[in-house]
């Protein structure tokens, strides 16, 4: 039986080990965004995008989170540096969040983080608080 099967068996084992492998990094990169997702350097920024009137005005609502964080941390015990990038995408366009941030004492201090509008590249602080609207 392996004389005449042994054509089929060499491409179905190199198949299966490439699809492994695959598999193997497909679920390291997972792990990874899942750990960053699960911070507060990356919950706080989010929700702050999420809730602030102008990036609600430019995005719309509801504001949705995309799948590839980027940028670097060097965090050590309760000190580190961050800079992140979050794309984030509502029912009127796209955009992303830039965090730059140090931690001190375990608590995270932003030196900026903004929203970029992708189509208009108009930057909105969300360091700021909104001017309060007066209804009439």
């Amino acid at each position: 039986m392996w004389t005449r099967n042994w054509k089929w068996f060499v491409p179905a084992g190199c198949l299966t080990i490439i699809l492994l492998f695959i598999a193997f990094v497909g679920s390291m990169v997972m792990i990874v965004f899942s750990a960053i997702k699960s911070t507060d350097l990356y919950k706080d920024p989010l929700a702050r995008a999420k809730t602030h009137p102008a990036v609600i005005e430019a995005l719309g609502s509801p504001i949705r989170e995309g799948f590839l964080v980027s940028g670097n941390t060097n965090v050590n015990g309760a000190s580190g540096e961050a800079n992140l990038s979050v794309p984030i995408a509502g029912p009127k366009g796209k955009g992303t969040i830039y965090a730059a941030a140090r931690k001190s004492l375990g608590q995270w201090n932003y030196s900026g983080l903004v929203v970029e509008i992708a189509k208009t590249h108009q930057r909105i602080d969300l360091l700021q608080r909104p001017a309060p609207t007066n209804s009439p």
